[in-house]
């Protein structure tokens, strides 16, 4: 089952939005067919191991991180695939939340297949977070990144944060880039950074995601550079009704998309505006926006997941940009705790990853 869910990671960043699948069948003790899901509308992670084993696959072992489809989209369902293969047993690690494609695991015990699941559960489920969240919801999953120093500075008091932290933890900010459908800031980081919100990877072309800026006034310079990119992937302006009418059609001649979203105390309302990105086909949102902006998700209950890059620096100054602006808790207990935490060194720089509780 590892050897799955290794074979389903290779596809991260390509399968939206569908799921990250890997298949593994085995046959008196050896491996005789690996596939995984390459790409949306290619064939699913069963099928190509089901090809490279050919007729070993009879009487064979499958082992899947998620329960083979059974129903007709894209592709045919995996489960009559397996049947005509003469797939002995399926092993699974976790049932799929999907309502429409799940029902597999049942089709195949009905048709005398012997089935086991929860191998490797919280491994997969975790794999495949975004699409757990996204199937069962409608809702991107949301995570939030930021980078500080040790005393919790995003940017010195003139707004200058190039760069907090080292080249390998930016490395993986774009590989996170990669494997998300979307990136979102607020006006205030293209004003100050003029960022292209891109994917650079040294090994291979990373997909861009899409662009989303919160300009409830649509204040955004005609000279930005995220509009004038040339990218396979959308711009959005996520504006409220103040936005001028005329602004609109004039940033929208070069191709980008201007949405109206509603607008609680100045600010665009964040719930509302998953729900439109859900209904837009957005599975996952990386927020990676300024001291306002990722105050405004936690407090609006969005963010999933938080990512704290620390590096060992210290501005040693209370006039820093901090993290975080405006009001907090008045009590340690209400603060927001995180679960799951996980720790990931990237030179010097420290990750803290978790999950909002």
């Amino acid at each position: 089952m590892r050897m799955a869910l290794n074979l389903a990671k290779k596809a991260q960043g390509c399968t939206s939005p569908n799921p990250m699948v890997g298949a593994v069948i085995v046959k008196d003790g050896e491996v005789v067919g690996r596939g995984y899901h390459r790409a949306a509308g290619q064939a699913h992670a069963e099928v190509n191991a089901i090809e490279e084993a050919g007729i070993k696959a009879k009487g064979a072992s499958l082992y899947v991180n998620l329960e083979p489809c059974n129903h007709y989209g894209r592709t045919p369902a995996c489960t009559r695939k397996i049947l005509q293969a003469g797939i002995r047993r399926v092993i699974l690690a976790m049932a799929d939340p999907h309502t429409k494609a799940g029902g597999g695991a049942v089709f195949l015990r009905q048709h005398g297949i012997d089935v086991l699941t929860g191998v490797c559960e919280k491994q997969a489920a975790r794999l495949n977070e975004v699409f757990v969240k996204y199937v069962s919801t409608g809702r991107p999953f949301v995570i939030l990144k930021c980078a500080a120093t040790l005393d919790g500075r995003i940017a010195t008091r003139t707004g200058d944060s190039k760069w907090v932290t080292g080249e390998k933890a930016r490395k993986f900010v774009h590989r996170l880039r990669h494997a998300v459908d979307a990136i979102l800031v607020g006006i205030g980081t293209i004003q100050t950074d003029n960022p292209r919100l891109t994917t650079r990877l040294d090994s291979k072309k990373g997909a861009d995601p899409v662009r989303i800026v919160l300009d409830t006034h649509l204040s955004i310079s005609p000279d930005a550079r995220i509009l004038q990119l040339n990218s396979d992937s959308d711009t959005i302006l996520i504006v409220g009704k103040s936005a001028a009418k005329a602004k609109r059609k004039q940033v929208q001649q070069n191709g980008v998309r201007v949405i109206e979203q509603p607008v609680k105390v100045g600010q665009i309302d964040l719930k509302s505006l998953m729900d439109r990105l859900g209904s837009e086909g957005i599975t996952s949102l990386l927020i990676e926006g300024g001291s306002r902006v990722l105050a405004s998700a936690l407090r609006s209950g969005i963010v999933d997941k938080a990512l704290f890059f620390y590096a060992p620096k210290i501005l040693g100054g209370d006039d820093g940009i901090p993290i975080f602006r405006g009001s907090g808790p008045a009590r340690m207990k209400d603060s927001i705790q995180l679960k799951n935490i996980r720790v990931q060194r990237f030179a010097e720089d420290v990750m803290i990853e978790g999950y909002i509780r």
